[in-house]
């Protein structure tokens, strides 16, 4: 019999691939099986240069929390965590005989790091150390992914110690962060983000503990992440001019035989590009988490660095496939729950109903506006696909919510701007971006295969508002992946740059949980 696992042990379950057009790396230290040898084993840390740093076995660091309240003691005995406090970025760490030769140790360990990173790459020495802005790299082609499990505090620290150099650059680039740091230091920019907090650790703890463990895995502060789940609502409820510019996504649904695609360009600001990864996690509760009362979750999403699953594009072991376009409201409210929390939430979906549960948010509502489009595999009867408009509750504690279902011999198509919601937005480039990109849409031939969702997916036809976005290093806005679901044969294709001239970076297996008899 195996032996039963210790939710205290020092050792996560967890492991992370890099995905490259050129390699694909395994990194298994310190969570993999070492390679064993006989004789006296000692734990070992090395850092720059492969200089020794002994960490005997004994040893351990408490994770510590910013927020007043999280991590629970429990979780925080579950991720002790031996880290050596001089070295917090090192290169690696594992089991290694104590007579081994060092330097041949630290010659393997240089091996697995791309050239591109020993070049934009730094070691940090202490917890506000952040890493160097990374710019003008181009478009890389490769994205990693972390295979998790855990609660949802392990989950998130592990996402963020895994993660923690492409996290701090991010968040050293990210213009919208400073933006809302700037209102965070208002009073009013303070309260709205004390109300909000508030009412997401009320009716989602669970994902307050994750985001806190993404924060302490990284060695960040808790409230720059909670800053950017938040996104607009800071600046726009104090009172600030909201930005019309354009950073949003465009969706494809086809639902003809044999061809039941879902397609995604996952556009976002031009510093996020090479600032994503996907996330693999199985989490399970000794007892039922949040409103909705969710003990297990098992999905795999595309995340934006530093936030949390489901803003982007993802799946669930109960077959729900989806994708999300942002929407600018005009008006939008504190003390609600932001979007991606919702989208968040949305992976533990069972099924259409509960998504429907999820996004309606009964008792309190969204914050701020999103489009989601989604289906179900293990659905009985005909494929069907739906597109969910969801509007701010500034004036009732439930989101406004319209559905529009797509069914058998019919496609449909959303990208950045209410198509039925009555609610005002903010207008401006995101609105005409919209209108572009539907228009390039609607001029294509009847979109009923593959081939023609590659081809829209990868379209740069117009002169200003392209679908798949690319031109250069001045761009605001790039299309920073491309994800096309393919309902029948159960497959997730990522390409991480256009997919009209090149094959995707990875085919994933969409892995549904097996029915109980």
């Amino acid at each position: 019999m195996a032996p039963k696992h210790d939710p205290t042990s020092q050792w996560r379950a967890c492991r992370t691939l890099v995905y490259s057009d050129s390699t694909a790396r395994h990194s298994a230290a310190p969570h993999g099986t070492p390679a064993r040898q006989s004789g006296k084993f000692e734990q070992i840390a090395l850092g720059a240069g492969g200089r020794r740093r002994d960490a005997p076995f004994g040893r351990s660091q408490k994770v510590t929390s910013d927020e007043g309240g999280w991590p629970s003691d429990a979780d925080a005995q579950a991720v002790q965590c031996r880290l050596d406090e001089d070295v917090p970025f090192r290169l690696a760490q594992g089991l290694v005989h104590a007579d081994a030769d060092l330097d041949a140790v630290a010659a393997q360990v240089t091996a697995l790091v791309t050239d591109d990173f020993r070049r934009h790459a730094t070691t940090a020495s202490s917890e506000d150390a952040t890493m160097p802005v990374v710019e003008r790299i181009g478009r890389r082609q490769a994205i990693p992914i972390l295979y998790t499990k855990g609660t949802h505090y392990e989950v998130g620290f592990d996402v963020g110690r895994n993660f923690s150099g492409i996290i701090h650059s991010f968040l050293a680039a990210s213009r919208s962060l400073e933006e809302y740091l700037s209102v965070y230091e208002t009073d009013a920019g303070r309260r709205a983000y004390e109300d909000t907090l508030a009412a997401v650790k009320a009716n989602f703890p669970q994902y307050i503990q994750e985001l806190q463990g993404t924060a302490d895995g990284a060695k960040v502060p808790f409230h720059k992440l909670f800053l950017l789940h938040m996104d607009e609502i800071t600046p726009n409820v104090a009172g600030r001019a909201a930005s019309q510019a354009t950073n949003g996504c465009s969706t494809v649904c086809v639902n003809h035989p044999g061809q039941e695609l879902l397609g995604h360009t996952e556009d976002a600001l031009a510093e996020t590009l090479n600032h994503v990864y996907l996330v693999s996690a199985h989490i399970v509760s000794a007892e039922p988490q949040g409103r909705w009362k969710v003990s297990e979750e098992k999905f795999t999403a595309l995340c934006y660095a530093g936030h949390l699953p489901g803003f982007c594009m993802g799946y669930n072991h109960h077959g729900m496939v989806f994708s999300v376009n942002i929407i600018k409201a005009a008006r939008l409210a504190a003390g609600r729950t932001p979007r991606h929390f919702l989208t968040r939430a949305l992976l533990a979906a069972e099924n259409f109903a509960a998504a429907q549960q999820v996004l309606r948010d009964e008792g309190c509502g969204a914050g701020d506006a999103v489009s989601i489009n989604m289906t179900f595999l293990a659905q009985e009867g005909d494929r069907l696909f739906h597109n969910a408009e969801v509007g701010p509750a500034c004036s009732d504690c439930r989101s406004p919510l319209s559905i529009l279902t797509c069914s058998p011999g019919e496609h449909i198509f959303h990208c950045n701007k209410y198509l039925r919601l009555q609610i005002p937005e903010v207008g401006g480039a995101i609105v005409s971006s919209s209108d572009a990109r539907y228009a390039t849409y609607e001029s294509q031939k009847d979109t009923t295969t593959l081939n023609d969702v590659i081809r829209l997916l990868g379209d740069q036809s117009h002169p200003e508002h392209t679908i798949f976005r690319e031109a250069g290093d001045d761009d605001y806005v790039k299309t920073v992946t491309v994800g096309i679901f393919d309902c029948v044969n159960r497959t997730w294709s990522i390409y991480t740059d256009n997919p009209k001239t090149h094959d995707p970076i990875v085919v994933l297996p969409l892995l549904l949980k097996k029915p109980t008899k």
